[in-house]
């Protein structure tokens, strides 16, 4: 550490105006090194250094994150990547200062590697081109911009050339941003050599472990790998002359990261620390570098928390509402007023705010103490109060008793409990079995008006969910609905006659326009039941008449007593009028037969749909109606439906969301980004003017933000989560303790939101587990300038750009997606010119990507010529693309199936699955559809990038022949109609995982056919459910893994395994064959001789 001294002669020296301070550095990321000087990533920005340490001197401070500085080889230039436009692109800056020059302009990211030996040209990879959005390619720039070549390496990821220039070794997959450490999967990247000139290839570590980062020094490649004895990444070289390798470093604490390489020193960076090796001895040390800044990043400041809000109550008379945003407590006025910051705590998260019906106080959960516990504060400012001390978990929304001395809520196992405010005791309700993180954050229940019931609903073992009561005198738990349909949302009239909820009991069918599958949708409704056995039915029948006085004898004195009486009560009302306005009338206790209960439910008349929330208020039923399956009407209106009048009413045309107030008058709602206090009426509209305005202003939620406090706070609610959700307690044996001490101690050196992802990513990634991520957050974002695309393959040719060619998917795909130069009636053609975008020159020194930047999705007039001369041209006007990928992806797939029809004599049909989402099974149904009927089947999924378990898309191509029909006038029918009955293989490779990994794993279970090519990714310890940190960021921490049926763990990080192992060599897929596509192929031949599908023809005739 750098002496106090130092730093007090360089703050008196500074003006108050900088008021900068020399800080010994760390977090320094990213770096590289010449001769002379180490460059690296610091805040954000790029930063200079002289190889043997000192003060460092900023080189690059645009908004947006620069990454991976790298030296031209005479040291003269820098050249890095950078998201200044909200998109990564390659950039140049002069060493000794200047603006930074932007080389390469396409949407997609372009990723620097380094420079070429003789410093003429940049390496890069991007997936701007290819058919597979996964896989990037490399291309080389020149440092002034202008056309990038692209090299014959079918993909790869991080490459260097090596001194001849003419062979490069790179990895075609990166895992240097995964989160997930001593992995060994299919993903696992080797180092490969590719011989530039003969287009041979040849693996050159070919281990389990990751390989990564190589880098050349003479006849050494120094690269990265995780295959020593400690399982972490240290440098390691191989002698490429004697194929020997060598591990050079031993770190045991931390992993190497993001190595590079100069003439004669390598740079590294581990536990946040930087380290110089000399390549002569390879013995290496701290660089102690000191940094003169204002550490801006770092400094309390005041901010706005209104884009942050997470969470949000009403008063209980719709006066002011309450927000948690940022992790704070504000309330705003509905009209007139201050906003309350009531918290104050910017170290600290207070989470769903709940306002106690009687108006004085709210409760919230915070986690000031280390954990969350329940606190307390006074309605309109004051000291807090903890009330709880639960220790570990976390807890979800608080639902008030009436009476406001009781408090329900559920925690993070399902457990419901209810806390008394007076005891200070917990009871538990209940708990559930299907309800996890994120539903539980929809967990709702009911109180009952006199503050003795609870309802709510819970999961069965059927997965139906079933309605409950909780008795809080008896302490008693009663199932009051069967579970037969799936009920959910109860919620009590306070008035005490009914209890709603929604009941999925409308079974009304839609059939498959393409096969005979069915489903039921919406079949949601809301339903009353009344609580006694005396209470009618809600839509009971009724009859007018004509109300008739009985006669009295005496009516003048009957009138006169009523007076007097009136006189008294008016009396009394103006003597107690403070304590009128203070005390409400306690209501009737709530007497529900239990009995026969079920039995009493009522259908009401609403409509069968999809329902979220559903509330009650004296004699009406409230609930947001949410978009019908299969509508395209995507409004999401809150209704009522009102008793009396028996009569559904609108109350707004369209919310995200509602609360309802305490006196069951007002109700908050939100809409986008916008909040309002409205009347439970009809007709309700958000905004107007003057004082019928009736949005809420959170424009003042201001509050001040101390980032080293809230840094600490994000890491360590992430580290709290994995030890209370990771499905494995125990955390795969971790000392998950020492883990948050080890990782927690970076938080010091962090100077970036990115770098608390960073330090976050770091602590994660020790669970060796699939889907753990981390990112966003409040970093420095550039604004975006989109660069708008014609689907095509661009040339430079006598001194202009040509269309070399026009993308196509096939036929049947260019009403969905097309490149806007082969729409109908547009006048250009492959091998025209584009000479100028919008009536300006396109120039030929920058890339062509130039011309359209900010031109996305917008109509643009191009002036093209069949010659690179303007006269003669023409001007023709197109809409640009906003991305490529789709068209490029259905083109890929279109050429494989044609090649695959092809090699097999039109006997195997081919199928791309590209995940397991909702686009997956859509692409599924669409090949397969037209492609069953053919004897044999290509199910291709290499590259899948997951979504859902794809068990129902195994269950799609796997149906087993049940029948066949005969026609006297038609053909033979087989059923189910759609299916495949024929042979089958499978393509699986490293990028596949996830649902990637199940999908092949249920097609090797269900014996459906052989698994060829390479391993898959291994990751099925998941989902990848989300969590969210208080400024935006987010994470997610996998609660649960696949097992098989036999009870088995899923092979996590390793994968499933081929059944016919074809490695994706790259030597000939440069020479256009798919060595795995041509073994499926061969496979699925070989099946069909020896096994063909068998079509048994209907019987002779019976005489009957």
């Amino acid at each position: 550490m750098r002496s106090k001294l130092t730093l007090v002669v360089l703050c008196l020296c500074l003006t108050a105006a900088t008021a900068s301070a020399e800080v010994d550095a760390r977090m320094l990321r990213y770096p590289d090194v010449s001769e002379t000087h180490i460059a690296f990533v610091y805040a954000g920005d790029i930063w200079l250094v002289a190889k043997g340490g000192g003060t460092a001197h900023r080189l690059s401070s645009p908004p947006g994150e620069e990454l991976f500085p790298r030296f031209s080889p005479d040291g003269a230039q820098l050249a890095f990547s950078a998201n200044y436009d909200g998109n990564v692109d390659v950039y140049v800056i002069p060493t000794m200062g200047g603006e930074p020059v932007r080389v390469t302009y396409h949407p997609d990211a372009d990723r620097l590697s380094d420079w070429t030996p003789d410093g003429q040209r940049l390496l890069f990879a991007s997936a701007r081109a290819n058919g597979v959005g996964r896989l990037s390619q490399f291309y080389l720039a020149s440092p002034a911009g202008g056309f990038p070549e692209v090299l014959p390496i079918p993909y790869g990821d991080v490459g260097a050339l090596s001194p001849t220039g003419k062979t490069i070794a790179y990895t075609t997959r990166d895992r240097g941003f995964r989160t997930w450490k001593r992995y060994r999967g299919g993903t696992a990247p080797d180092i490969w050599f590719f011989d530039l000139e003969t287009l041979e290839a040849r693996n050159l570590t070919d281990s389990a472990a990751n390989e990564s980062r190589p880098m050349w020094h003479g006849d050494t490649l120094y690269f990265l790998s995780d295959s020593g004895p400690a399982l972490r990444a240290n440098i390691w070289a191989l002698d490429t002359t004697t194929g020997k390798m060598r591990q050079v470093t031993n770190f045991t604490d931390f992993d190497i990261t993001f190595p590079a390489i100069g003439p004669s020193d390598m740079v590294f960076q581990a536990g946040g620390r930087l380290y110089l090796m000399g390549l002569g001895d390879e013995q290496y040390a701290e660089v102690e570098v000191d940094i003169v800044t204002d550490l801006a990043s770092l400094r309390p400041r005041r901010v706005n928390a209104a884009d942050l809000i997470q969470g949000a109550d009403i008063s209980p008379s719709g006066k002011r509402a309450v927000f948690q945003a940022r992790g704070e407590l504000f309330t705003v006025p509905a009209k007139h007023g201050v906003v309350h910051n009531l918290s104050r705590t910017s170290g600290a998260a207070e989470r769903t705010p709940a306002w106690s019906p009687d108006g004085k106080s709210i409760a919230y959960w915070s986690d000031a103490g280390g954990e969350y516990e329940l606190g307390l504060i006074p309605a309109g400012g004051g000291e807090p109060k903890t009330l709880t001390t639960l220790g570990p978990g976390f807890r979800y929304q608080l639902f008030w008793s009436p009476d406001s001395t009781k408090i329900a809520f559920i925690d993070h196992t399902q457990t419901i409990w209810v806390y008394d405010l007076e005891s200070r005791g917990f009871s538990e309700v209940d708990k559930g079995l299907w309800r996890l993180h994120p539903n539980l954050k929809g967990f709702d229940l009911s109180w009952s008006a006199d503050s003795r019931w609870i309802a709510y609903s819970r999961g069965l073992e059927t997965t139906n969910s079933a309605i409950f009561l909780f008795d809080i005198q008896s302490g008693t738990r009663h199932q009051v609905t069967a579970g037969y349909y799936s009920d959910s949302g109860p919620v009590f009239d306070p008035d005490g006659k009914y209890l709603y909820y929604s009941s999925n009991r409308t079974l009304d069918p839609i059939y498959s326009d393409m096969d005979g599958t069915w489903i039921y949708p919406n079949t949601t409704n809301i339903v009353a039941v009344p609580l006694r056995s005396d209470v009618a039915s809600p839509l009971a029948p009724r009859n007018d008449e004509e109300e008739v006085k009985e006669e009295k004898a005496d009516d003048a004195e009957a009138e006169e007593s009523e007076k007097k009486k009136d006189g008294k009560k008016k009396g009394k009302k103006a003597d107690d009028e403070d304590d009128d306005s203070e005390k409400e009338e306690k209501p009737e206790p709530v007497k529900i037969d239990l009995e026969g209960f079920e039995n009493r439910v009522v259908v009401l008349p609403p409509e069968a749909g999809n329902f979220g929330a559903v509330a009650a208020v004296s004699g009406k039923v409230i609930f947001h109606r949410m978009p019908r399956s299969g509508s395209s009407d995507e409004n999401q209106p809150i209704a009522y439906y009102d008793l009396e009048e028996r009569e559904e009413e609108t109350i707004l045309d369209n919310a995200d969301g509602f609360v309802v107030s305490a006196n069951g008058k007002k109700m908050l709602i939100g809409s986008k980004d916008t909040f309002a206090i409205i009347d439970i009426a009809p007709g309700q509209k958000i905004g107007g003017e003057g004082n019928s305005n009736n949005t809420l202003d959170t424009s003042k939620l201001e509050m001040t933000l101390d980032p080293r406090a809230e840094w600490n706070q994000l890491f360590t609610e992430v580290w709290r989560t994995y030890r209370d959700y990771f499905y494995d307690a125990n955390l795969h044996g971790l000392d998950w303790d020492g883990l948050r001490e080890h990782y927690g101690a970076l938080l010091d050196d962090a100077v970036t939101r990115w770098d608390v992802n960073f330090i976050i990513g770091e602590l994660i990634g020790e669970v060796n587990a699939s889907h753990t991520y981390v990112g966003g957050g409040d970093t420095e974002n550039a604004p975006r300038r989109p660069v708008g695309l014609l689907g095509v393959d661009w040339s430079l040719e006598n001194g202009a750009y040509r269309i070399a060619r026009i993308v196509h998917g096939a036929p049947w795909d260019a009403a969905e997606v097309r490149s806007p130069l082969a729409e109908p009636g547009v006048d250009i053609s492959e091998g025209d010119y584009v000479l100028a975008v919008n009536g300006v020159p396109v120039d030929i020194t920058r890339d062509p990507y130039a011309a359209f930047q900010g031109l996305a999705g917008q109509t643009v007039a191009l002036t093209v010529n069949s010659n690179p001369n303007i006269d003669g041209s023409r001007e023709v006007l197109v809409e640009t693309m906003t991305s490529e990928a789709r068209l490029r992806r259905l083109e890929w797939i279109e050429h494989n199936r044609q090649w695959v029809l092809e090699a097999s004599d039109g006997k195997i049909g081919y199928v791309y699955v590209p995940n397991t989402s909702v686009s997956g099974q859509t692409e599924l149904v669409r090949q397969l559809n037209s492609q069953h009927q053919l004897p044999g089947l290509i199910i291709d999924e290499r590259f899948n990038a997951g979504g859902q378990l794809p068990d129902r898309f195994i269950e799609k191509v796997n149906r087993p022949m049940v029948t066949r029909i005969y026609f006297r006038h038609g053909a033979t029918r087989t059923h189910p109609t759609i299916s495949h009955y024929g042979a089958k293989a499978m393509l699986i490779n490293g990028w596949a995982g996830s649902g990637g990994d199940a999908f092949p794993f249920f097609f090797k279970e269900m014996k459906v056919g052989p698994l060829v090519g390479e391993r898959t990714w291994g990751g099925l310890i998941g989902p990848a459910v989300r969590h969210q940190l208080i400024d935006g960021g987010r994470y997610t921490a996998p609660p649960g893994r696949l097992f098989s049926v036999d009870g088995e763990w899923f092979a996590e990080g390793h994968g499933v395994d081929p059944d016919i192992p074809v490695v994706d060599d790259p030597s000939q897929l440069a020479k256009g064959v798919d060595p795995q596509l041509e073994a499926a192929v061969n496979a699925v031949l070989d099946e069909l001789r020896t096994n063909p599908p068998v079509f048994a023809d209907p019987p002779e005739f019976e005489v009957r």
